[in-house]
């Protein structure tokens, strides 16, 4: 599992910042959708006002065509927070998707289009993908490694397994502590270490305090 830092990430959404599906590359990278998710993410199934998307369908390759069926499982059916800036780029794509000639937008309609306005392929999105890191001259990634990298920022910055695992859709904690093993010893680490600042700050503070008070009497 290869996974960018998060100042290649800035780096790379830096350099796709005028790709015409940036906010898909957005959405992967913040809040590990899977590629079929997010191909498959309609107008209806976000809620910019209660800053909400529910993954509810996938879209995928069968011998009829494209598809867009249930999610992978279960638990993959779920409903992620959205933070501001998510929100203030899912509403300028929005507003752009509207002034594209020929496209008609509705509330069931796909929210990342071809040109035609149908929904854009998982293929598409990967070949896409490749050909932005090649240019970008980052490290070479793959799709699905970002959402991996929207796990491990998250474990990073404190969110607890518990969450991430309902983030990713994974069935099971025991899925999501064995696909990030490798990150959890360091994670553990600095978990302990900031504890034991905290804990440290606050023993310090006490005991100005108490020689403050000794001091005056």
């Amino acid at each position: 599992m290869a996974v960018w830092t998060v100042e290649q990430l800035a780096a790379f959404l830096r350099f796709a910042r005028e790709d015409p599906v940036f906010e898909l590359w957005w959405l992967v990278a913040l809040r590990g959708l899977r590629r079929g998710e997010v191909a498959g993410l309609r107008w209806v199934d976000v809620d910019l006002e209660r800053r909400e998307l529910t993954i509810a369908h996938q879209l995928v390759h069968t011998d009829e065509g494209l598809v867009l069926c249930e999610p992978k499982s279960a638990a993959s059916w779920r409903t992620l927070a959205l933070d501001s800036e998510t929100v203030r780029l899912l509403r300028r794509h929005e507003r752009a998707q509207l002034r594209l000639p020929g496209e008609r937008w509705s509330p069931t309609g796909p929210i990342f289009t071809a040109g035609s306005g149908a929904p854009v392929q998982p293929s598409y999105l990967t070949h896409r993908f490749h050909k932005l890191v090649a240019a970008s001259g980052l490290p070479p990634v793959r799709l699905h490694d970002l959402r991996h990298g929207a796990a491990t920022l998250a474990l990073a910055s404190g969110t607890e397994l518990k969450v991430v695992q309902g983030t990713l859709g994974h069935a099971s904690i025991v899925l999501t502590a064995d696909t990030y093993v490798s990150v959890l010893p360091q994670l553990y680490h600095d978990s302990a270490k900031a504890t034991a600042r905290l804990v440290l700050k606050a023993v310090r503070a006490t005991n100005q305090k108490i020689g403050k008070a000794r001091e005056t009497t």
